[in-house]
């Protein structure tokens, strides 16, 4: 619980260590969108960090981004068909962000950093916990967007028309949701490590002092 604590808000990889934006802002205008994209990028990282892991002792050094590339490409490849064939409406969202999902950085940053460090188990781990952290950011924005955007949710309707926000529908309102996001999260970061800074000194003037 505490690897996907930690990716959900510590080391959220949309939010503190500011990779994988493209798709977040580009395909966050809905619900069923930002859904799809989560789960699609998930799959592809939980098994690129899977193949990777497995791999890691037979790859040389000298070609391991080309390869981990081609083992990305290669589960992105079986995605879009598997997409196209049965969901085709979540392959209709996603449009030409599907396949960019091969040049996420945050896919091939945990190859490198992670998967082709680790054994399996570890390395699958740290997929779903990088794509939990991935998920929350896109599905939240999505949710305000499509909200108060659009007054829908899931193409429910919500809020009556002439209530909504236009622009939220917009690709700049996505920026602008985002970097609010990523200043609550550093407040809220901020706040934490300087509880745990006091919490030490507290502690030591709590304590009774030994007679002489």
């Amino acid at each position: 619980m505490q690897r996907f604590k930690h990716f959900l808000f510590d080391e959220n990889p949309v939010l503190v260590q500011l990779i994988g934006f493209c798709s977040v802002l580009a395909v966050s205008s809905s619900v069923t969108g930002a859904i799809g994209m989560a789960l699609s990028f998930s799959a592809v990282l939980i098994m690129s960090n899977v193949f990777i892991s497995l791999l890691r002792k037979f790859i040389p050094d000298e070609i391991r981004i080309p390869a981990f590339i081609v083992v990305i490409a290669s589960f992105v490849t079986i995605l879009q068909m598997v997409l196209q064939a049965y969901f085709p409406a979540i392959y209709d969202a996603l449009g030409i962000f599907l396949p960019l999902i091969v040049v996420n950085c945050i896919i091939l940053g945990r190859a490198e950093a992670y998967a082709s460090k680790h054994g399996v188990f570890d390395s699958f781990l740290d997929g779903v916990a990088n794509g939990l952290g991935y998920g929350f950011v896109i599905t939240v924005v999505a949710v305000i967007r499509e909200l108060l955007g659009n007054g829908t949710i899931l193409g429910a309707r919500i809020i009556p028309e002439e209530w909504v926000i236009p622009f939220l529908q917009r690709p700049a309102s996505s920026f602008m949701l985002l970097g609010i996001f990523v200043m609550v999260i550093n407040m809220m970061t901020t706040r934490q490590k300087a509880r745990e800074a006091e919490t030490p000194a507290v502690s030591d003037a709590t304590q009774p002092v030994e007679a002489e």
